[in-house]
């Protein structure tokens, strides 16, 4: 199969495409920045804006998958850029596909748990309504919208996947305002200090990197007839507090770890999570065969498989 990444150079798109590459698929692998350099790939280094749509499909690729967008707290602070990135450069692709005769890929969109917005339910279930409190959330449902409307028009065989916060995010932070959960973790582990800008009362849903992998790869081989006009899946993955994260820091890594975490409230960075929503029932994800963990012990230790760091 040749698959198209979008965002091939951020975190999940590195690991999917090498997840990928070992089962012999062709890649194109598309970035701002440099994507990895992998067998039986081809890497583009551009930037992904609508003008660049019309090249990155050039070579039909079956199956696409658009990783590709700014994060969440840059697309609240740069509202041109955000728009430009998370919206205009998708709908630019769809439009791209439909002006070519015969083609009708397979594409997977990164959405986001963000597209909810207070007031919630104890649990978001999948029917719930689409209200999000961020541009990067409304940037997200517009592209969700938009793929399930060139579905049933037959222009694409769409799908967009809702992700948690993936955690425990590798690397250096980003601007993503929900990057503080991976850091809490990530910067302990391996003995530096890390900020925690929220209360430890605050409650969000996970999943790891590796689940995310695994969402992408059960995502392309799915029957999207079993979806029926609903294009939107949001995934599983596990409802913790922030206190719970901690504990389950403290568990691995001891007190030692716990120690280095900084509290230092950022009035910023709490307005824009308590918009986001804490826990789902993912009755028809599960029931199409994706999977994560369930307990936050289960991600630190799957962030010390992958990424070899020491306790």
């Amino acid at each position: 199969m040749h698959i198209l990444i979008l965002g091939a150079a951020g975190m999940i798109g590195r690991k999917l495409a090498a997840s990928l590459a070992e089962d012999g698929h062709r890649l194109t692998l598309a970035d701002v920045v440099p994507p990895p350099d992998l067998p039986n790939s081809t890497a583009l280094t551009l930037d992904l804006t609508a003008s660049a749509a019309p090249g990155l499909i050039a070579g039909r690729p079956d199956a696409i998958i658009h990783l590709a967008a700014i994060v969440s707290g840059e697309a609240e602070a740069d509202f041109d850029k955000g728009y430009a990135t998370n919206l205009d450069a998708p709908r630019a692709l769809l439009e791209a596909i439909r002006a070519m005769p015969g083609y009708v890929p397979k594409l997977i969109f990164a959405s986001s748990i963000a597209v909810f917005g207070a007031p919630f339910p104890a649990k978001i279930p999948d029917d719930f309504f689409l209200t999000p409190r961020t541009s990067y959330g409304t940037q997200k449902a517009i592209t969700e919208l938009l793929i399930s409307d060139y579905s049933r028009r037959g222009f694409i065989d769409g799908l967009s996947i809702r992700l948690p916060t993936i955690c425990v995010r590798p690397g250096k932070p980003n601007l993503a305002a929900s990057g503080f959960f991976s850091n809490i973790i990530r910067e302990p582990l391996v003995g530096k200090p890390a900020v925690l800008p929220v209360p430890d009362t605050t409650r969000h849903w996970f999943a790891s990197p590796q689940s995310a992998v695994g969402f992408f790869r059960h995502a392309l081989t799915l029957d999207t007839a079993r979806l029926g006009d609903r294009r939107a899946l949001g995934m599983p993955g596990l409802s913790a507090t922030v206190a719970e994260e901690i504990e389950a820091l403290r568990r691995v890594a001891g007190q030692k770890a716990v120690d280095l975490i900084t509290r230092q409230p950022d009035e910023k960075i709490a307005k824009i999570v308590s918009t986001w929503p804490a826990d789902f029932e993912t009755t028809r994800a599960s029931a199409l065969g994706f999977v994560a963990e369930t307990t936050f012990d289960q991600i630190i230790a799957a962030h010390l498989v992958a990424e070899g760091a020491a306790a």
